[in-house]
């Protein structure tokens, strides 16, 4: 998968509803539930209880996170 692939599939996506996963060390793994707020070179942000979380588009591309677009 290429990074630029993932950049625009998450630019579509643009402030649309999203669940994250995040699979951390030891086997645990965070959900969180917000909307797609900006973009960045490097990283964009999801707006979760009106807070911004960054997450970075390698990421998805490893496998650390996965995400699931709502309607």
């Amino acid at each position: 998968m290429n990074i630029n692939i993932v950049k625009e599939e998450i630019a579509k996506h643009l402030k649309q509803k999203v669940i994250i996963n995040v699979y951390g060390l030891r086997n645990r793994t965070n959900r969180y539930e917000g909307i797609i707020y900006k973009l960045y070179p490097n990283l964009f942000t999801v707006l979760i209880n009106n807070e911004e979380k960054s997450f970075n588009y390698r990421d998805l591309i490893t496998g650390d996170i996965k995400i699931k677009y709502l309607k």
